[in-house]
């Protein structure tokens, strides 16, 4: 099979292959280049010239290359059983993440630049050249800056902005989730799940997508406007829970019952798991990692340490986004952050040597020494 490719230059010039991975291989291409990415979304490779005829000459050696690597991605895959139900946590993780991809895309393009300027530069260099007469249906910058936007990139960046969040924010009014359907694809592939678009779940998640899609597009116009709106973490995409691995909510409810606990340590327990569910989905017990337990101290450190209104009843992720954006909030102590990582901690730790996890699985306590320091 073939996969087509494309040339593309620099900014110094210099020409490079470039091919858009189909997003079923995507995460199969980042097993297969084993480079620590969930995904891969491009496959890239500089031609190291920055002559087009050469260029065309070094970029058949490459495509064999990029073609061997899709095709071994392929034979990674793996048919997956057609779902009809998410859990909300699977919801909100998955909806989350489009909302901090959404803001990790803003974030780098605002740094690194669009390309858009040098790609109509060249272009107009050659029809200058050929002495043919042209106008542009979009302006672009002769003299684009190093680093950053150019101000044709700053008005393209408003012009769409005007242009996607009425039409978004009239389809979330109205229910309307086909405008989010190639997104929903692309986030149930990169999660690994086949959901069927005909279930009660496929519509929840389209709206919970579409929330934070109109949410996103409002908090890059407070960017565009000038304000400091920090880019939240990506969630982690982790395993769905599978059958034959007790999940941590399971592995809690065989901990209540093992004996008498005093109630405000259920409570205090309870809590903890409910808000690493939040961030990460159930997850077996046998497939949480210390990234995974990282990322919930990172969390909670975020955490506003009063909350009202709609923060009484958010999920962790929103919680701590909210605190992220607002970095002069009082969090919550240290020692609450520690108690609640202590709380999954025992939770898990019960669970291994209960034999949720089975003897055979090399599976280290994820929590340990995760503790913040105290002042």
């Amino acid at each position: 099979m073939r996969w087509g490719m494309g040339l593309s230059k620099n900014r110094h010039g210099t020409y490079y292959a470039v091919k858009k991975v189909p997003v079923r291989l995507q995460e199969a291409v980042a097993d297969v280049l084993d480079n620590g990415k969930p995904r891969q979304i491009w496959l890239k490779r500089s031609l190291g010239t920055k002559d087009r005829s050469e260029a065309n000459r070094r970029v058949k050696v490459v495509q064999i290359e990029f073609d061997r690597t899709l095709e071994r991605a392929t034979g990674l895959l793996v048919e997956r059983p057609i779902r009809d139900s998410l859990s909300e946590a699977e919801i909100k993780r998955i909806a989350e993440y489009h909302f901090a991809e959404l803001l990790h895309f803003d974030e780098e393009q605002t740094r690194e630049g669009t390309g858009r300027d040098a790609l109509m530069q060249s272009i107009a260099g050659q029809l200058d050249a050929a002495g043919v007469q042209y106008t542009t249906g979009v302006p672009f910058s002769r003299n684009p800056p190093e680093h950053g936007l150019s101000d044709a990139d700053v008005l393209r960046r408003h012009a769409d902005l005007e242009f996607e969040t009425p039409i978004m924010k009239a389809a979330l009014a109205s229910g309307d989730i086909s405008r989010v359907n190639e997104t929903l694809d692309y986030l149930l592939a990169l999660f690994g799940i086949n959901l069927e678009r005909r279930s009660e779940a496929y519509r929840r998640l389209g709206m919970a997508v579409l929330r934070k899609r109109v949410a996103a597009l409002e908090v890059i116009k407070r960017r565009v406007e000038g304000e400091p709106i920090e880019t939240p973490p990506l969630p982690a995409i982790g395993a769905s829970p599978t059958p034959g691995g007790e999940t941590l909510t399971a592995a809690f409810e065989g901990w209540k019952r093992q004996r008498e606990r005093a109630p405000g340590t259920v409570t205090e327990y309870e809590r903890a798991i409910r808000l690493f569910v939040e961030l990460h989905g159930d997850l077996p017990v046998v497939q949480i990692r210390r990234s995974h337990a990282r990322l919930l101290r990172e969390a909670l450190q975020d955490v506003p340490q009063r909350r009202k209104g709609k923060l009484l009843k958010a999920p962790l992720p929103e919680m701590a986004q909210w605190g992220r954006e607002h970095p002069n909030t009082p969090k919550i102590t240290a020692g609450t952050v520690n108690k609640l990582l202590g709380g999954v901690q025992a939770v898990a730790v019960w669970a291994r040597d209960n034999g949720i996890v089975p003897d055979e699985v090399a599976w280290a306590d994820p929590f340990a020494k995760m503790r913040l320091g105290r002042e």
